[in-house]
């Protein structure tokens, strides 16, 4: 049963700042289960709402869908290393975007005319080929 308080799908996702068909495609994968109401329309209360802006939250955390799946039926142990992980994968980006940030405040001063003549270029480069982290660009 619907109350006042519910909103239909397009209300939902306009408060979310979401377009409807991500709110149906999180139903189908497991993530929301919104109340239907006597029509068969969709029901969205504060408290799916309030789901609806954890699994956002998540996703920006870099999480994917299925990992988010996963912590909503993990105990504490599973969560622990799905948090874990993703934090391990978060800190290898931030030491990888501080060296570059090093690298890009040498080359303002650096005073080779090509890089690959100074060795403070050539050592950043040299690890950035070591990284896994580093995209490789054609």
């Amino acid at each position: 049963m619907t109350t006042a308080q519910d909103v239909r799908i397009g209300d939902a996702a306009a408060a979310l700042g979401v377009e409807t068909h991500v709110l149906r495609h999180w139903e189908s994968v497991g993530l929301l289960a919104p109340p239907r109401s006597p029509s068969g329309h969709r029901s969205y209360n504060e408290h799916i709402l309030d789901y609806a802006r954890a699994i956002l939250t998540l996703q920006r955390t870099g999480l994917s869908l299925s990992q988010i799946r996963q912590l909503g039926l993990s105990d504490h142990i599973d969560r622990r290393g799905i948090i874990g992980d993703r934090r391990a994968e978060v800190r290898a980006r931030i030491a990888l975007l501080e060296a570059t940030d090093r690298f890009l405040e040498h080359l303002l001063t650096c005073s080779h005319s090509v890089i690959s003549e100074c060795p403070e270029c050539s050592t950043y480069v040299a690890q950035a080929r070591r990284s896994p982290d580093f995209p490789d660009r054609d």
